[in-house]
């Protein structure tokens, strides 16, 4: 399977990634069919240094069905090559981390009092559906017994 993906190169600690069309099974540096683009995350969002992107190349590989990753994805999206993907829900990620287990530990305890009290909401409606099925016609009833006996099957 074709990806478009990006190949890091630069020093230790100071990256600068080419955005290149390679085999999935690839290693993320090793040999690529075509280098497409480059990305510098080093440099500001606003600099028109920070990204530079071969167009005609990328859709033609998009064409060919080449499937970008995440990252290339938005890097395409936002340079208008392609539909900007949908953001990820991540609402943990501007708590700190420190915070958030203090938060993750109380959160399963609050989650927990409210099952307890749902399976005593449960047992009041099926004392309706009980009353129900009497007043059901004798054609029905057959029915409503033969469903909670797949279940049990089950």
């Amino acid at each position: 399977m074709l990806k478009l993906r990006l190949s890091r190169g630069g020093t230790k600690k100071r990256p600068v990634y080419k955005v290149v069309v390679a085999d999935s099974r690839f290693a993320r540096d090793g040999r690529f069919i075509e280098k497409v683009g480059f990305f510098n995350p080093l440099l500001p969002k606003d600099k028109k240094e920070r990204i530079g992107l071969e167009s005609e190349r990328i859709k033609y590989w998009l064409g060919q069905g080449a499937q970008p990753t995440t990252r290339v994805a938005r890097i395409l999206g936002e340079n208008e090559l392609m539909p900007m993907p949908a953001n990820g829900n991540n609402p943990n990620k501007a708590i700190p981390k420190k915070d958030r287990k203090k938060e993750g530990d109380a959160a399963p305890k609050a989650e927990a009092a409210p099952k307890e009290a749902a399976p005593k909401k449960e047992e009041a409606p099926k004392k309706e559906e009980a009353s129900k099925a009497e007043e059901a016609p004798k054609a029905e009833v057959p029915k409503a017994e033969a469903a909670p006996k797949k279940e049990e099957a089950k």
